[in-house]
């Protein structure tokens, strides 16, 4: 699903204008995103849980070469979904 196909659902569910709708859907991403850009995680019940995890820095390996390079820190999103929608993928709700 696309961000506009988003659009579109929130569009023909709540019934609002195209406008209004991709308007709310921005506020939505926006608010996820800013909260994560904060370091805070983001639980949505019934779906699933957003956080940010910091990875240090380590030694890697080219597979190609072989060669030993450095990798630096970084921060990385890591989601972890709930058992009510696990269980709702899996058919067992």
């Amino acid at each position: 699903m696309t961000k506009n196909e988003l659009v579109d659902s929130v569009y023909e569910t709540v019934g609002v204008t195209k406008k209004e709708a991709s308007d709310y859907v921005d506020t939505v991403l926006e608010t996820i995103k800013e909260t994560l850009e904060e370091g805070e995680e983001l639980k949505v019940s019934g779906f699933g849980k957003f956080e940010v995890r910091h990875k240090g820095e380590r030694v890697g390996r080219n597979p190609r070469t072989g060669v030993e390079i450095m990798i630096p820190e970084r921060k990385v999103l890591r989601f972890k979904v709930s058992q009510v929608l696990k269980d709702e993928l899996n058919g067992d709700a």
